[in-house]
């Protein structure tokens, strides 16, 4: 099994976004970018996303697919992971193991490594605009 996980050990203040839900790591327009990527390789709305229930299987898949890029990408808790697809950690979790074992497939890796590249991009961007 690869080992894609980013422990981050950087302190930051905590974010808010439109939900109610607190961050405690990225900011806000880095975690906007986890849902641009997930939206547009998996053609899933938003809405979908972060719909309370779980919605079609391509639907669920794709917001798997986001917490663990929010995990791996931006260095979120699973909490934090789970927060912004409206789950809690638990299934954060769950999704980041179902992902990891599924990066065996090459294609399927390359397209995770094409998302987490837009998402690091997207995310130093918004360090250089704020810093």
């Amino acid at each position: 099994m690869n080992q894609h996980f980013v422990e981050s050990s950087r302190r930051s203040e905590r974010f808010a976004d439109g939900y109610g839900h607190r961050f405690s790591r990225s900011p806000m327009g880095a975690m906007a970018s986890v849902f641009r990527a997930v939206e547009a390789a998996f053609d899933v709305g938003h809405d979908a996303l972060c719909a309370r229930t779980r919605g079609r299987h391509d639907v669920a898949f794709a917001r798997q697919a986001g917490m663990y890029l929010a995990r791996v990408a931006l260095g979120l808790t699973f909490s934090d992971a789970g927060k912004l697809f409206g789950r809690d950690r638990t299934t954060a979790a769950h999704a980041c193991r179902i992902v990891e074992d599924l990066r065996d497939d090459p294609t399927f890796d390359a397209l995770l490594l094409k998302m987490e590249r837009d998402i690091l991009s997207a995310e130093t961007q918004t360090r250089r605009v704020q810093g």
